[in-house]
């Protein structure tokens, strides 16, 4: 949505698409398109005369001022039609056509609604979903290593379905992140990323286009891995320096896969970009320091190495979420430290889909967060560590002072001779 205000409610973060009005004694017209970074830039336009300017707030950082929303809303009761252009309607028209497990009025009907649904409600749909974009994404990731173009949109309509799911109920897309798939990880990243930020979006309460926005520049910031040499993409031994380098080349390959296409972007352009920045300067490509970064390169920064610790490879075996969520926390000269704050308070120290220790000797599923409490999620117990054998499931909430039961740990569910996709099906499928 775009809207012209005057220069005095120009806020860092905005997208500027033109300049609407500006004093006739300046001599020199000024065209300037771009995001404000800073407060310097707002000055410096005004300097020049600015007076009124258009904003594009679905390519801002943030959401749209109170006042301008009135507008926004007549617009969302627009007939879908005449928002879509033809080869978007015809893709839609095609996937229509796609066998569907439930009753297609009914499933449609719960995928478009971004009404808040139940865990177990939305679980249902989430796990669907979830194993579909595997197998679309997979197939997406083996044409892009034979030579062949990313298919942008299906990336887009994966990455809407992705944030309808996560508007509806945060936690029932993000459980399934836990899944681990050792051979997989390179499809399964883009897809954990695009849930993570958009829950992450969510949390800091970004409008809608902008988490749309995230979940497809970060289902795209490493589609450039599809075109590197497999053989160092999953090499099990340190990297060479020439090796390095040549991995340091998929956003460049990123680039390539995605620029020109319908859908993409600044915002999506500059998180494939960046991603890898890190606010001491000592990332890459480019070497850019603090708030040269992007609000949302820094974010997808966090997403990124937090999933890619986290997640089983041929190579490597996944830290536990805490571990992750620690590294983060102590580099602070790398990631933008207030975000990582509110990344650990939106995911929790223990993240949904997570197995813990408790001191009463029992095993739980972390089923939700505490944002006044992140060591005291919602919990469902359902096994007895002395006796080693599952137990009938109860549900605790361990900020609750009517008890002194704690968390003593994250568990790996092999050590308990536990699959994690057969527990979640058992406690939050009907």
């Amino acid at each position: 949505m775009r809207v012209t205000l005057p220069i005095s409610e120009l806020k860092p973060g905005m997208f500027v698409d033109s300049v609407h009005k500006q004093r006739a004694d300046t001599g020199v017209k000024i065209k300037s398109r771009g995001m404000v970074r800073d407060s310097n830039i707002i000055d410096k336009l005004s300097a020049e005369g600015v007076l009124e300017l258009n904003i594009d707030f679905d390519l801002s950082e943030i959401a749209i001022p109170e006042k301008y929303q009135v507008e926004e809303k007549k617009d969302r009761n627009k007939p879908e039609t005449t928002k879509l252009d033809a080869r978007e309607r015809r893709r839609r028209a095609g996937m229509a056509g796609e066998k569907q497990q439930q009753p297609r009025r009914a499933k449609k009907k719960a995928q478009e609604s971004t009404e808040p649904t139940s865990l177990e409600r939305e679980f249902e749909l989430a796990s669907q979903a979830f194993e579909l974009h595997n197998r679309k994404i997979q197939i997406l990731y083996g044409d892009v290593t034979s030579g062949l173009k990313a298919d942008v949109g299906l990336i887009n309509q994966i990455s809407k379905e992705i944030v309808e799911s996560v508007l509806r109920n945060s936690n029932a897309m993000a459980i399934l992140t836990r899944l681990q798939d050792r051979d997989g990880y390179n499809w399964r990243h883009m897809i954990n990323c695009a849930i993570l930020i958009s829950v992450f979006g969510k949390y800091l309460g970004l409008s809608q286009s902008l988490i749309q926005q995230l979940a497809m520049g970060a289902m795209l910031h490493d589609v450039g891995h599809a075109r590197l040499p497999q053989g160092i993409v999953n090499k099990q031994d340190k990297l060479t320096d020439i090796e390095y380098k040549a991995v340091k080349k998929h956003v460049v390959h990123s680039l390539g896969l995605v620029k020109g296409e319908q859908g993409i972007t600044p915002m999506i352009m500059d998180m494939i970009i960046n991603h890898h920045e890190r606010i001491d300067g000592t990332g890459y490509p480019r070497g850019l320091k603090g708030l040269q970064i992007s609000k949302a390169a820094r974010m997808m920064a966090i997403v990124d190495v937090y999933d890619a610790m986290t997640s089983e490879r041929p190579y490597q075996q996944g830290e536990e979420p805490v571990h992750a969520l620690r590294y983060l926390l102590t580099n602070r000269d790398k990631f933008d430290p207030v975000l990582v704050q509110r990344f650990i308070k939106c995911l929790g120290v223990h993240p949904v889909g997570s197995i813990v220790k408790l001191t009463n000797e029992r095993l739980a599923l972390v089923l939700a967060g505490n944002k006044h409490a992140p060591t005291a999620p919602h919990v469902r117990i359902f096994y007895n560590t002395k006796h080693m054998h599952h137990i009938t499931a109860k549900e605790l909430d361990l900020s609750s002072p009517d008890h002194d039961i704690k968390v003593i740990a994250s568990i790996r569910p092999l050590d308990y001779q536990i699959n994690l996709s057969r527990l979640l099906k058992d406690h939050l499928l009907a």
